[in-house]
């Protein structure tokens, strides 16, 4: 294995607005495993942000690379995998099996692709300590030698507006826009470079509710939308509730207590925020809509748990559809944004 195969990726820290001095080179931020890949020789390798091997779980992209004409290289991506038109993030968290079986039919029905955004080594040249600018050339030219449909180039801008546009028309699909200094060298396991976040808000209805565990007190909102087929899914949850909100919420929320509150896909099942025991929920009339603030949609549902922002009684819920949530753009769709903006 290449000795920079190793090396911690860079990272970045959040900030609330890109910079807007020259520069800065602003890309976006793709939703997806970070891999650190590499070739040296026969041996190919594709390491996780936290150093574990991924070369087993994603054979295809492992093919990819040890077929490449370039037999030395270290290269800094992310492991994406597109379902229809949208990036599933849930496809990537199902090659994660320890059934080798399933993983070949998994790579051959859904193949991941790798988009590619920094060079860290080329043949025998150490590029860490070289401005990004540079790097950025080299990864270029490896791309424009050994690009195909699995091994792709993350689109780039210097203009800043060209960058805010993506975030502000893109939807809310974008997980978010990175900025890297162009005079930066890679700062391997440093916040060297700068991230906003996409936010996005949606109008959920309560479809239930859980107990803190010390207490009869409400602990979280379980959260719900509406399908075509007028079925209320579950969707996600939000715990972040004022205390002193607390007492008198529980009391509205008893008063609703009615099943089934979900009549679509409901919460339920051990996870492993509970260590695998069943969490009881309470379920209640669907009167009560809630506006929250989320990041990731995967497979139909918040990735993480929500923020409260308001209480919505302007709004029916029967107007809380899962129209509302928004998913990853798929690499060609930001060009396309770019062309146009």
């Amino acid at each position: 294995m290449h000795r920079l195969a190793a090396v911690a990726p860079m990272e970045a820290k959040l900030v609330g607005a890109l910079p807007e001095a020259d520069g800065w080179t602003y890309e976006p931020k793709w939703d997806g495993f970070r891999a650190i890949a590499s070739r040296d020789g026969d041996a190919v390798e594709i390491l996780s942000k936290s150093g574990k091997s991924l070369r087993r779980f994603f054979p295809e992209v492992a093919a990819v690379l040890a077929a490449t004409q370039s037999k030395r290289f270290v290269i800094d991506g992310e492991l994406i995998l597109p379902m229809g038109d949208i990036l599933s993030f849930d496809a990537l968290q199902a090659r994660l099996h320890p059934a080798e079986s399933r993983i070949k039919r998994l790579s051959i029905e859904t193949p991941a692709q790798l988009m590619l955004f920094d060079c860290l080594s080329i043949s025998a040249d150490d590029l860490l300590d070289r401005p990004f600018t540079n790097r950025r050339q080299e990864l270029e030219q490896f791309h424009s030698r050994e690009g195909n449909a699995m091994l792709l180039l993350s689109t780039t801008t210097s203009d800043v507006q060209t960058a805010q546009a993506w975030l502000a028309h893109s939807g809310g699909a974008l997980d978010g826009v990175v900025a890297k200094w162009d005079a930066a060298p890679y700062k391997p396991g440093e916040r060297a470079m700068l991230k906003v976040k996409q936010r996005r808000t949606a109008d959920c209805v309560v479809g239930g509710f859980r107990r803190s565990r010390d207490s009869r007190l409400v602990a979280s909102l379980l959260l719900g939308l509406y399908d075509k087929a007028g079925k209320l899914n579950h969707v996600g949850f939000t715990s972040a509730l004022a205390n002193q909100d607390k007492a008198e919420l529980t009391a509205r929320l008893e008063a609703l207590i009615e099943p089934p509150g979900f009549t679509g896909n409901a919460p339920g099942g051990p996870s492993r925020w509970n260590n695998g025991r069943e969490s009881e929920w309470y379920p209640v009339r669907p009167n009560l809509v809630a506006e929250v603030k989320y990041d990731q949609v995967t497979g139909d549902r918040f990735r993480h748990g929500t923020a409260f922002l308001r209480w919505r009684p302007d709004k029916s819920p029967e107007q809380c559809r899962m129209d509302q949530l928004q998913y990853e753009l798929r690499p060609s769709q930001l060009t396309d944004l770019q062309s146009t903006s």
